[in-house]
């Protein structure tokens, strides 16, 4: 092991064990119960966890809001959450690994034609609360009333909203599943998802994670490790 590895060993893994936070609430990221998850976090943290010469301990949540309070308690030493300021006031990112894309999801009969035009008085739009759209929305949306619940789109059915707002994949298949909806396109938003860790960590080890992301997107990592997990329809992040 070099220096420099030991020395982000001693920082982020000093019992020998890395600590990754999975959210399992994004399929497109993460599948499979906490007892076996699988994809391209799980491979990122176990490739991780062995550049250290440690074990890969994956503490599994449900949701973006759950990991991310994870490492803010200092219950996970890595996580994988999308890049947004409010994350970055307590979070140190590397530059994203892969892209993927918020949509909105309308009712087949509304008069709403595009995203530009969901920004209205009287549009309620639901959202995943502490997802990285819910951020996004929060910070965006003028008009429009944000309504938070556990999924956007089952926020938007159950309450009879205009709007619903969530990740491409899912969404999509949501909206194929019920007929008399539609996704609005294009999307809304980028999402940018990074390995996240907290700010106080050493600048060696925010170093080596940024370093070793990119090292991991040149080789084809990343690419190979959505591709196992069925998400060739996710893009891997341009180098930085």
């Amino acid at each position: 092991m070099s220096d420099r590895s030991a020395a982000v060993r001693r920082d982020l893994a000093p019992e020998g064990v890395l600590r990754a936070a999975i959210n399992l609430g994004n399929p497109v990221l993460a599948t499979g119960t906490p007892e076996e998850p699988s994809g391209v976090t799980v491979d990122l943290a176990r490739e991780i966890a062995s550049r250290l010469g440690v074990e890969a301990r994956l503490r599994c949540f449900d949701a973006a809001r759950k990991s991310f309070e994870a490492l803010h308690t200092g219950v996970a030493d890595i996580g994988f959450l999308a890049i947004e300021p409010e994350r970055e006031a307590d979070l140190a990112f590397t530059a994203p690994y892969a892209l993927i894309e918020g949509v909105y999801v309308v009712p087949e009969a509304t008069a709403i034609a595009a995203p530009d035009e969901v920004d209205r008085h009287g549009i309620r739009v639901g959202v995943k609360r502490g997802s990285a759209y819910d951020l996004h929305l929060t910070r965006n949306l003028a008009a429009a009333e944000v309504v938070r619940g556990e999924e956007g789109v089952d926020v938007f059915a159950d309450q009879h909203l205009e709007v619903g707002a969530g990740i491409r994949q899912p969404t999509t298949t949501w909206a194929d599943e019920h007929p008399g909806h539609r996704i609005l396109e294009p999307a809304f938003m980028q999402i940018r998802q990074a390995v996240a860790t907290t700010r106080g960590r050493d600048a060696l080890t925010i170093d080596f994670l940024r370093d070793l992301v990119e090292e991991l997107k040149a080789s084809g990592f990343v690419s190979d490790a959505l591709t196992r997990s069925g998400r060739i329809d996710v893009t891997v992040a341009p180098p930085s």
